[in-house]
């Protein structure tokens, strides 16, 4: 288990941080500046807190008062950047040696060729860095960080600078590598697709603070995490359960909360899966009774519980089985003449929802 309660000044930048991680993955997420990637430093070892303490399991890594400060080599974590920063004179193969020939024998966790066959880079080892694609670099830089046979796994924005379909690529290998070598991680990213890949449990951090950390469901929607989730379009996330594919009409077909609805056609999910759906607040239109005709797909009748007014817009709560937020005018808000308690119908077109991942 990874826990900590650090503190550190740069600037105009304060980090205040505590939490406990004990779950096999865990995702750090946050917009960019928000702090993640000076906290995986410290934990590192790359950067040094100004004070409080830091352990793995039993062991100190850092702490202020007893002036422990562990080198990173000494610390047990493996770290995977953006940038799989590879040694660009050493070929394949000596790079993935680096760490696992710097290991003791009683303490190498994993064998080379053990690595090699999870990450599938064997046809890559006489090449040298230059000679790789990125989601190859990163499927190298992901192997070196693992034959130095470290206790807790960091992964800070690896599939950054990686296009979708590398992306798509790379995920899988994540992936195993939780599943089968059963390495605890860290895996930071401003992408919750990314992170819900590999974990449903999150610490969200913004402006150097933690803000929540939990259960994705619980801590998305907490109080204190509205303005961010709400900033990366986040404003509401529905728990559903895939029906099937209907490939004719281009949809796939879920339920949630007794609703049906009609999403984008997607091959990443199966019957009988349980995944997260997100919906942006002003990608919602209301009518005050079914509509005929018209193209939008999704009709779901709500309830209003509540209506906030802001200069540009109006938020509404809407109950339809779990509360959802809906922004409209001002203007449609009088026309509409909508109160409290008032029975509506939720306007959605299918390709406004976006999949964030599957419920493990």
């Amino acid at each position: 288990m990874l826990s900590l309660d650090v503190q550190l000044q740069r600037g105009n930048f304060n980090l205040e941080a505590s939490f406990a991680l004990d779950k096999p993955v865990t995702g750090l997420f946050g917009s960019s500046g928000s702090g993640k990637s000076t906290l995986l430093n410290m934990v590192a070892g790359l950067a040094r807190p100004d004070n409080g303490w830091l352990k793995l399991g039993n062991k100190h890594l850092f702490d202020s008062k007893r002036n422990i400060n562990l080198s990173p080599n000494k610390r047990d974590v493996g770290v995977v950047f953006q940038d799989s920063q590879l040694f660009p004179h050493l070929s394949v193969t000596k790079n993935l040696h680096y760490g696992y020939n710097r290991t003791p024998k009683k303490q190498r966790r994993f064998e080379v060729i053990e690595i090699i066959d999870l990450l599938e880079i064997g046809h890559l080892l006489k090449k040298s860095p230059i000679q790789l694609s990125g989601g190859e670099k990163q499927r190298v830089g992901l192997g070196r960080a693992l034959l130095a046979s470290p206790k807790f796994l960091l992964l800070d924005e690896p599939l950054a600078s990686l296009d979708q379909g590398l992306k798509g690529q790379i995920l899988p290998f994540l992936k195993r590598v939780k599943d089968e070598l059963e390495l605890p991680m860290v895996y930071i990213s401003h992408s919750i697709e990314e992170i819900l890949h590999l974990t449903d449990h999150l610490v969200v951090i913004n402006k150097g603070r933690i803000l929540g950390a939990g259960h994705f469901y619980d801590v998305i929607k907490a109080e204190a995490v509205k303005g961010v989730a709400n900033s990366m379009g986040l404003e509401n996330i529905l728990s559903v359960n895939v029906i099937g594919h209907d490939i004719e009409s281009g949809h796939t077909i879920v339920e949630s909360q007794g609703n049906i609805l009609l999403l984008p056609l997607t091959d990443k999910f199966v019957k009988g899966d349980v995944c997260y759906i997100s919906i942006r607040s002003n990608e919602i239109s209301i009518a005050k009774h079914h509509i005929s005709h018209i193209s939008i797909q999704n009709q779901v009748k709500g309830t209003i519980i509540s209506c906030t007014k802001n200069i540009s817009y109006v938020a509404l709560q809407v109950d339809i089985g779990t509360p959802i937020i809906i922004d409209i005018t001002p203007k449609a808000f009088h026309e509409l003449e909508l109160n409290k308690n008032d029975e509506i119908y939720c306007l959605i077109k299918a390709q406004s929802f976006s999949f964030l991942g599957k419920l493990e």
